[in-house]
């Protein structure tokens, strides 16, 4: 298919800069697949504007949401040179391979040199962390020796801000920083390794995943590691040239055997998220779910036969990418398309901090 087939008009100020003051008081735009879940009074609508809150109206008992615990590391970090000079990074990984190697993406690094030595700035306490660039590469990734023994995750809680997206603008403020550290992180986080957030479940508070569960909704957890890919835009002529991103994911038996219970009795399976949905659709046979853990390049297009998510909540993606080509192929890209276009004319909030979409 054409990419440029998935391409909308969005004006800049729909783009979410900070997130609502409560969770679940964002939009939520309920899109019927169908047209026979929503039927007011006889009439079956396509779309229903309502509040994130009301989610549970459109959940039935024993049906079971799959929601994506992952927890976003503070990988965004400040160095200087030793002239002074500024650096922005964005950690990636930790080589398993060789104890205080990082994988980093650096801002500024044209004149830095290999084996320069570079300060890692924590802005919140004064302290520094000496480090050696010891490799640049061709596709802007660089690695960097950390002269400490502590883990990247430590260190990182030290000095590191939130990840937040190109299109979110930020400083070093640190009091913005305080708040994104809360809002840019699911109540739900508990596995370490995501430099991006799997944002459809920003929406949920404690109590609302409490007033699910009272109703008879099931929850079930899987974790996939959201990485930077998540928002490298689609440049190719046509969407099957281009090169996924690989995530790597979890699901355990107790989990596994949780979603497998809950169709089997008559339930629906809801992904929170395109996160869920690729972890799901990855380690799914026919109807049925195993356990696992992995690395999945799974690039779900129209075109695709979904084998076990019944329904998805999901944030507004971005023109031209990888995450609207799997909402598309799910309802259908003309129905996308013309949800979209509702939201942009209904005054919707997008992106990372913006509104949510529940697709039945």
């Amino acid at each position: 298919m054409r990419t440029e087939l998935f391409d909308y008009e969005l004006p800049p100020e729909r783009i979410a800069q900070t997130p609502t003051p409560s969770r679940s008081e964002s939009r939520l735009l309920v899109l019927d697949r169908k047209g026979d879940v929503l039927m007011p009074v006889g009439v079956a609508p396509t779309l229903l504007d309502c509040r994130f809150a009301e989610v549970g109206r459109f959940l039935r008992e024993g049906d079971c949401l799959v929601l994506n615990d992952t927890k976003v590391l503070p990988a965004r970090f400040f160095a200087e040179r030793k002239t002074s000079a500024s650096l922005e990074g964005l950690f990636l990984a930790e080589r398993p391979d060789t104890p205080a190697v990082w994988e980093v993406m650096l801002k500024g690094t044209r004149k830095v040199r290999i084996g320069e030595r570079i300060r890692i700035v924590d802005r919140h306490r004064g302290h520094r962390y000496e480090a050696e660039l010891i490799e640049k590469r061709p596709d802007g990734v660089c690695l960097l020796k950390i002269d400490s023994d502590r883990s990247a995750e430590e260190i990182l809680e030290e000095v590191g801000f939130p990840p937040l997206p190109p299109y979110i603008r930020r400083d070093g403020n640190i009091d913005q920083a305080q708040e994104d550290r809360q809002r840019y992180q699911t109540v739900y986080a508990r596995a370490p390794g995501a430099v991006a957030a799997p944002t459809a479940g920003l929406h949920f508070t404690e109590s609302l995943l409490a007033q699910l569960q009272e109703q008879g909704v099931r929850l079930a957890w899987v974790t996939l590691h959201v990485g930077t890919g998540t928002f490298k835009p689609v440049t190719t002529e046509n969407l099957e040239d281009h090169e996924i991103h690989h995530e790597w994911y979890q699901i355990d038996e107790e989990n596994a055997r949780a979603i497998n219970e809950a169709w089997q009795a008559g339930g629906r399976i809801v992904a929170v998220g395109t996160t869920a949905t690729r972890v799901l659709e990855t380690v799914a046979s026919g109807r049925c779910v195993a356990p696992g853990m992995g690395t999945t390049g799974l690039f779900i297009t129209p075109g695709y036969e979904f084998k076990i998510v019944d329904a998805m909540i999901t944030n507004f993606h971005l023109p031209r990418s990888t995450l609207l080509a799997l909402v598309a192929a799910f309802a259908g890209l003309d129905r996308t398309l013309a949800a979209y276009r509702h939201a942009v004319a209904q005054r919707y909030r997008f992106y990372s901090y913006g509104d949510a979409m529940l697709i039945l």
